[in-house]
């Protein structure tokens, strides 16, 4: 099927809400197969992916042993029963999420005895793992606010929306919301990292705050990073006001910073942590591990009706997926490869020159990064930068737009991806600018 037809098909059956379809046919592409850093389209033709599909395909696209994990489980057992009768590798990922978080960081004496371990709720999507963290905390304090920051992500569920800032996923549902998140500054620099300390203690002076939420770099606010500290005013601002830090890590995690896990930057150690995208390389499944102490503290034991489940809950596929793409990241080392990779991708972005008229900024750890795109008068250069990912596509390498105002080129490809990957696309761009701005 062509993707003219395949594009006419969703026009007519999907809603019109979903899917772009730009007038003159250059965007969207039709997927058909991909393979590590390399996707297909229905016509045949390759493209370098600099997005793995939204940060999932973190040890590349389809890797063979996490593929085969699946397609083993789907013949073996394709789907379980939640909450009530479990299967052997739900019991096996709970353990492995515990062991690369609290248990791994709580070695070494640093962490209390009871931090030492972590506890799961496994959700979907990345969104349920926010939403499974926002009722932790409300059980485990009693109250009812959530500070989370301006221009964060943390998905589009009716709990998320009131912690996701953007106006445009929230403005038409604002009636319907409880209204508990209470919003502050995303810190740039070291002198806004203070202002924002001073603004959050005012919030959490008022003690009604349940907890901190907080992405340790913003995605699709623009792979926006904060300064040096960030994440240590946080631990002890919530500390000081017996709220929870959650730490929403469901896209820089399993390695896409240069550490399994963002927080590892800075030593810090959050009261729960939100997981998706790359935990599975391709199957939707989220978790929401927190400290045993704290999950222990919130959720009574169950007496034969779980307060918080589904139907896919801890779904028997997605384990096994999620325990080989484990595997995988470890086996290959791949957050270091994707700390050595990502400072060459920064290095040659920051050495190409950018068009008259334009000033850009290049930011991001690890394969996290984005250029960002401004004109003279520091206003977004938004046409330009969608014209730029437009004409990418063109020339086989897909991209996202990011940003408020999608001013942000986003780089989050396989962690998988070459040197001579990175600097073939960077000259590609190179190229592809100076067509733009002819």
């Amino acid at each position: 099927m062509r993707a003219g037809d395949i594009l006419r098909q969703l026009r007519a059956y999907e809603s019109r809400n979903v899917t772009f379809l730009d007038p003159d046919g250059s965007w969207p592409i039709v997927w058909d197969r991909a393979r590590d850093v390399h996707v297909w389209d229905v016509a045949g033709r390759k493209y370098l992916d600099l997005t793995a599909a939204f940060g999932v395909a973190a040890a590349g696209h389809a890797n063979l042993r996490v593929v085969r994990a699946g397609q083993r489980q789907l013949a073996r057992l394709p789907h379980a029963m939640g909450d009530v009768h479990p299967h052997p590798l739900k019991a096996r990922l709970a353990r492995e999420l515990s062991g690369l978080t609290f248990e791994r960081w709580g070695k070494g004496g640093k962490a209390r005895a009871t931090d030492r371990r972590g506890k799961t709720l496994f959700c979907n999507s990345g969104f349920e793992a926010v939403e499974a963290a926002l009722k932790t905390a409300i059980l485990a304090t009693g109250r009812r606010e959530i500070v989370a920051f301006r221009g964060g992500y943390h998905g589009l569920g009716y709990g998320a929306l009131n912690v996701t800032s953007r106006a445009h996923f929230r403005a038409p549902f604002e009636e319907q919301l409880g209204q508990f998140g209470q919003f502050v500054a995303f810190p740039a620099t070291a002198s806004e990292l203070g202002r924002m300390e001073r603004e959050l203690r005012r919030v959490l002076g008022r003690g009604r705050v349940a907890a901190i939420l907080a992405e340790p770099i913003q995605g699709r606010g623009g792979m926006r990073v904060p300064p040096t500290g960030f994440l240590e005013v946080l631990r002890q601002c919530a500390s000081d006001h017996q709220a929870l830090l959650i730490l929403d890590e469901v896209y820089t995690g399993f390695g896409r910073t240069g550490r399994w896990f963002a927080c590892e930057h800075s030593g810090v150690v959050p009261d729960i942590l939100c997981l998706g995208k790359a935990l599975t390389g391709g199957f939707p499944l989220s978790a929401c591990v927190g400290r045993a102490e704290v999950m222990d503290g919130a959720w009574p034991a169950s007496t034969g009706e779980a307060i918080h489940t589904s139907t896919f809950l801890g779904h028997p596929v997605g384990c096994a997926m999620a325990l080989a793409q484990i595997n995988e990241i470890r086996s290959g080392r791949l957050w270091e490869r994707s700390e050595k990779t990502g400072a060459l991708l920064q290095a040659e972005l920051k050495s190409m020159a950018l068009p008259g008229g334009l000033a850009g900024e290049v930011r991001g750890r690890g394969l996290m990064v984005g250029l960002e795109l401004r004109q003279r008068n520091g206003l977004p250069a938004t046409e330009f930068a969608l014209r730029v990912v437009k004409g990418m596509l063109a020339a086989g390498y897909i991209l996202l737009p990011e940003g408020e105002s999608g001013e942000v080129i986003g780089f989050t490809p396989p962690l998988t991806i070459t040197e001579a990957q990175v600097k073939q696309t960077v000259r590609a761009l190179a190229g592809v600018m100076a067509q733009v701005h002819a």
